[in-house]
């Protein structure tokens, strides 16, 4: 048994491995080979000596697509366990001499993927050896990765209430109104709440952060919206708003540009802008990793700094 065991070894690689996941990850020797920077014969020539080395095959092909074997999805869990355990080997190794290290999972609402960059900025300055993975969903899609508890830590601004969740509240999120540069209510000197949502209002799909806190407010003051029409994302309808095809209500951080050059304007209505805060969030029941713990640490200690920068991109 132990000679068979010392045999299997000989014949496997870390590479192999590594192409193996690469595959199961990207379902296609294509996408792996553009992910791994080889050639798919290359790909192709890896996945082949591993299934000698196995015995077993690992993927099949069902037309033109590629499936993974039983087989397959069983090399796929352990090989991640391997991979894991070298990350932990590598932090641990780290960790002598002083240094963080390993992987920060991050799943971001594309409402705030473009502060993003500027909070992992610092800490990857302080941390080089930290693999941070970012990956931007919609706020269904969010709540998903919370409860299968996916990532180390989200970012996402309407915390939901009815989960047991640990949130680190870091940035002021302003939902303000905002019009074209051409649209008629630049000449109106009084307008009210209910005038600006019949106007042609675009909306994010339901379910979305930004649609939700509107939503709230139109509640509890009792105003009524009505839609013109719904878009999947900001930045859909901040084009839709600069080609003057209705108003919306917007993060103000995600149009600094526009509204620095003029080709979107806000309006004074009573009641905006909504205020809301960005938020780290995990699981309450969770035990943030060495590293994600660093992070929320990081962002606790330059609350201020971080703050400040965005007002200073305001115009504040």
């Amino acid at each position: 048994m132990q000679q068979t065991f010392q045999q299997l070894l000989s014949r496997l690689s870390f590479r192999q491995l590594q192409v193996f996941q690469a595959v199961y990850e990207q379902q296609g020797y294509r996408k792996a080979a553009d992910l791994l920077g080889l050639t798919q014969p290359a790909v192709s020539s890896q996945i082949h000596k591993l299934e000698e080395a196995l015995g077993l095959p690992l993927f099949e092909y069902v037309g033109r697509k590629v499936y993974c074997t039983r087989a397959g999805e069983h090399v796929a869990q352990r090989v991640q366990k391997m991979f894991d355990q070298v990350g932990y080997l590598q932090s641990d190794l780290h960790s002598l001499d002083g240094r963080l290290s390993g992987e920060l999972s991050l799943g971001a609402v594309t409402t705030v993927q473009s502060i993003v960059p500027y909070l992992l900025k610092g800490f990857m300055d302080l941390h080089p050896t930290v693999n941070v993975k970012l990956r931007i969903v919609n706020r269904s899609q969010a709540l998903t990765l919370l409860d299968n508890n996916t990532d180390d830590l989200l970012i996402m601004g309407m915390v939901p209430g009815d989960r047991a969740l640990y949130s680190l509240p870091f940035l002021d999120n302003e939902l303000i109104p905002v019009i074209s540069a051409a649209h008629s209510f630049k000449r109106r000197k009084k307008l009210t709440p209910q005038q600006f949502l019949d106007a042609n209002l675009l909306l994010r799909e339901a379910g979305s952060g930004t649609r939700l806190a509107l939503e709230q407010h139109c509640q509890q003051h009792r105003l009524t919206m009505n839609p013109f029409m719904e878009m999947s994302s900001n930045e859909a309808i901040k084009h839709g708003v600069i080609a003057d095809m209705g108003v919306a209500v917007l993060p103000k951080l995600s149009i600094l540009a526009e509204l620095k050059i003029g080709s979107i304007e806000t309006v004074s209505i009573k009641g905006f802008p909504l205020r809301r805060s960005w938020c780290l969030v995990y699981p309450s029941g969770k035990h943030p990793t060495t590293v994600a713990q660093a992070f929320l640490d990081y962002i606790q200690h330059h609350l201020k700094d971080i703050n400040d920068h965005f007002k200073t991109l305001g115009g504040e």
